[in-house]
């Protein structure tokens, strides 16, 4: 009768390790710089944002970096800033052309 533990396989030899290596999942790429850039730009002069915005998407999808969604948001939240801004803008020359007239005929 042979038993197993009186006569142990060797076991067969592990790998260590190399410095800097990890494992688990990959680790994404970092941000898009253009893309937080574009975000923060898009509140102050929305033109800019929205140039940054366009950029930073086609960085990203060329890179696989993360920020899409903030690429995406100053896209968006320029072209609306851009419409408000010129819906104020029409409506401040009508008003005012109004009130030269009326001003006028008084």
């Amino acid at each position: 009768m042979s038993d197993s533990n009186l006569n142990p396989q060797p076991l067969p030899p592990q790998q260590q390790p190399q410095y800097g290596q990890s494992y688990g999942a990959p680790a994404q790429p970092g941000w898009n710089t253009m893309a937080i850039v574009a975000f923060v730009a898009t509140f102050f002069i929305s033109i800019l944002g929205i140039i940054l915005g366009f950029v930073a998407l086609a960085q990203i999808k060329r890179t696989g970096e993360q920020g899409r969604g903030l690429a995406l948001a100053a896209v968006i939240i320029g072209f609306v800033a851009l419409a408000i801004g010129i819906i104020v803008t029409i409506i401040v020359v009508i008003a005012a052309a109004n009130a030269g007239i009326n001003y006028q005929t008084s």
